[in-house]
């Protein structure tokens, strides 16, 4: 059985990556541990809907939502498991119908290895436009089989260093006075709040002013493109700036680049793109016109092309930060395993809803917190969905 485990490794091609970390036989020992039984040497993908409930309201500058559509994702080969999951907020532009619809299109017994992420990504790419979430549900389920195989995490096999994450943002949304209080006590644990802005002057200031009224926590602030004259926007910027805010998301529209620029040269906070940053192809564009980029695996197709746009930002002297969706602990450790490259974290998304159906990151002391379990070292709460 090493013997067949070696091949396996060797002729998909990351065995070395395995062997910086590992010797040789801890791989196999480690891999024959967590194989959950034999099983076909075939690929087989399958899926279930489910919708994640909000703990509150989630209100951002132009919408309110109480749930989240989900397709939570499964693929087993030779007695091994992966799972990965699409989280579609409205403004995205999926549904669960929509993702279920690509998923049926897939066919990964084109693919002889899973460990063939590279090539099976890019023909999951070609099938449809956009579908970004329903793409980065395999990606991430492929990257979860793969990490059991070799039975390592993947922060471990890009060979980062767990030690420098970040501390992960609680976010607070737009709300009443009363509710944001009662939302401030609750991120207590959590040693950076998110706010939500992009409503009126008075209702922005609101926010931060009932924050600072129970807290000195460093605040992150997010304006979901919510602030329309640059000028203003600005002047927010600088009011924010004296409330201990340590960088400012989105300001304006993705679309007003130019005006964004102009803020960017102007602020004496961090201005981090958000919507206007989706897949790997927008980060050049950005260069100049943002400090840094926020990266988020349903809009860029998962953890493959995550890390594409981390080396790629890292070279233009970008900064990073990894973010989320309304998600569960699935897709939030997919997310947590780039957060040694960040500045920032924004992945309390499975804090936020009130089923998460998996066990995975942790956070400690408001740090975000890897493990050395295997591929992302996911256990199931109340009995498996898949």
């Amino acid at each position: 059985m090493k013997t067949d485990r070696r091949s396996f490794l060797k002729s998909a091609g990351l065995l070395t990556a395995a062997a910086a970390v590992l010797h040789p036989a801890q791989i196999f020992a480690q891999a024959e541990r967590g194989r959950k039984s034999s099983g076909s040497k075939k690929m087989e993908l399958t899926w279930v809907p489910f919708d994640a409930k909000m703990k509150h309201v989630f209100t951002i500058a132009n919408s309110s939502r109480t749930t989240t559509p989900l397709v939570l994702t499964k693929i087993t080969y030779d007695g091994y498991v992966g799972y990965g999951e699409a989280a579609m907020p409205p403004y995205l532009g999926e549904t669960q119908a929509s993702c279920m619809e690509f998923l049926k299109k897939v066919d990964l017994n084109k693919f002889a290895s899973p460990f063939l992420i590279e090539d099976i990504m890019k023909y999951v790419d070609s099938i449809a436009t956009n579908n970004c979430a329903a793409k980065a549900s395999i990606d991430i389920a492929l990257h979860d089989l793969v990490g059991n195989i070799m039975g390592q995490p993947w922060w471990k096999i890009w060979g980062w260093d767990p030690t420098t994450t970040p501390n992960t943002s609680f976010t607070v949304g737009i709300d009443t006075e009363e509710v944001v209080r009662e939302k401030t006590k609750e991120a207590a644990p959590y040693k950076v709040i998110k706010v939500k802005l992009g409503r009126t002057e008075e209702e922005d200031k609101m926010m931060i002013n009932t924050i600072r009224s129970v807290t000195d926590t460093v605040i992150c602030v997010d304006a979901n493109q919510g602030w329309k004259d640059k000028h203003y926007a600005l002047d927010m910027i600088n009011w924010l700036n004296e409330r201990n805010v340590n960088m400012v998301e989105q300001p304006m529209s993705k679309y007003a680049l130019d005006d964004t620029a102009w803020i960017t040269e102007r602020s004496p906070l961090p201005i981090i793109a958000d919507e206007a940053c989706q897949r790997l192809t927008d980060v050049k564009k950005l260069h100049g016109a943002y400090h840094g980029i926020n990266i988020k695996l349903m809009k860029c197709t998962g953890m493959r092309e995550a890390r594409e746009m981390v080396s790629l930002a890292e070279s233009l002297n970008m900064k990073l930060m990894i973010g989320c969706m309304s998600e569960t602990s699935c897709a939030i450790t997919a997310g947590a395993q780039i957060a040694p490259k960040t500045q920032w974290a924004d992945l309390d998304g499975n804090v936020l809803i009130a089923n998460d159906c998996y066990k995975g990151m942790t956070v400690v002391d408001g740090k975000v917190t890897l493990h050395d379990a295997p591929g992302l070292g996911l256990t199931h709460v109340g009995k498996p969905l898949l």
